[in-house]
């Protein structure tokens, strides 16, 4: 029984030395050496090559490297009988949960302005606001989502959230589907998209979603680069119906030298950075899934295809 590591931009390396510490059992192979594919019951994936999970006749199951599995799920062979479980870590949701206080603050202290006014030399305060007047909201209420949340919250900020099902969170104001949507989006002077990549949600981040948040608002966009529509966010910015945006994923990575964003004033490039998988953290989880497996049980983390996660 072999467990397969694919993941072209990936250190192998890392990976097996954390995986033979959680998983002594069970042999690691690293693409392209597949050896005998009859040997192979996991594969551990980030963007695999389409075709290649149904060359594996014995797979139980393949395990997502990230939190999203859109990579995953776009392969049309991907066989329907074979689990899909996405990464659920700690240290996954640690690493998201800083990335977004971090871009919220960047926001509500005004980082952006006071880092050109120190280009320019200026001695020059922005109005300060409390954060108990600037709504957050967050879209896509799963582990991510909530963690940051909670942070946000315990800083003082309101914080609602939108997701397609309901739900019922303790100090949060919960949003759900097509008729929750433009209250959600009435208050959320900072709007961070946090959404899995699905069919229902690529391109959501367009034009009519941004004229139903407040003149003024701000964009965080750390789920997907296919959620936002970028000539819409442009508009926008350039109309100045929103303010500024702080992009960690782009529907072309890396996002090319010429592209519009690198030298925008009012938007923040990070290259894909919100939430980095750690081999040494994600490995506990990806042991304790596939023990799970192995015991006939279906991992919480499982996705439903249906929904894309």
């Amino acid at each position: 029984m072999t467990l397969l590591f694919v993941a072209p931009t990936m250190a192998a390396a890392d990976w097996v030395a954390a995986l033979a510490q959680e998983l002594p059992e069970m042999p690691v192979r690293v693409w392209p050496d597949l050896g005998d594919p009859g040997d192979i019951r996991y594969a551990l994936a980030w963007a695999p090559p389409h075709g290649l999970i149904a060359s594996l006749p014995h797979l139980k199951a393949v395990l997502s490297l990230g939190a999203g599995v859109d990579s995953l799920l776009s392969d049309p062979t991907l066989p329907a009988t074979v689990p899909v479980v996405r990464l659920v870590d700690p240290a996954l949701t640690d690493g998201m949960t800083e990335y977004v206080v971090w871009q919220v603050l960047a926001w509500h202290r005004d980082a952006t302005a006071y880092r050109a006014h120190q280009r320019d030399r200026q001695w020059r305060k922005m109005p300060e606001r409390m954060a108990g007047d600037r709504t957050v909201g967050i879209m896509g209420l799963g582990e991510l989502g909530l963690a940051a949340a909670r942070a946000l919250t315990a800083l003082g900020f309101p914080v609602t959230g939108w997701s397609r099902s309901p739900r019922s969170i303790d100090g949060i104001g919960c949003y759900a589907g097509a008729d929750g949507m433009d209250a959600f989006l009435a208050s959320a002077q900072c709007l961070v998209c946090l959404l899995p990549l699905t069919g229902e949600t690529e391109g959501i981040l367009n034009a009519g979603l941004f004229v139903r948040l407040p003149d003024g608002a701000h964009l965080i966009n750390a789920g997907r680069g296919r959620h936002l529509v970028d000539q819409d966010l442009l508009h926008a910015l350039s109309t100045g119906h929103l303010s500024g945006a702080a992009l960690d994923v782009f529907e072309t990575e890396p996002l090319p030298p010429d592209h519009p964003f690198w030298a925008h004033p009012q938007i923040t490039v990070t290259p894909h950075v919100a939430a980095v998988t750690h081999a040494r953290s994600a490995s506990v989880s990806i042991a304790a899934a596939i023990r799970e497996l192995e015991q006939g049980r279906r991992p919480r983390q499982t996705v439903d295809r249906g929904r894309g996660y």
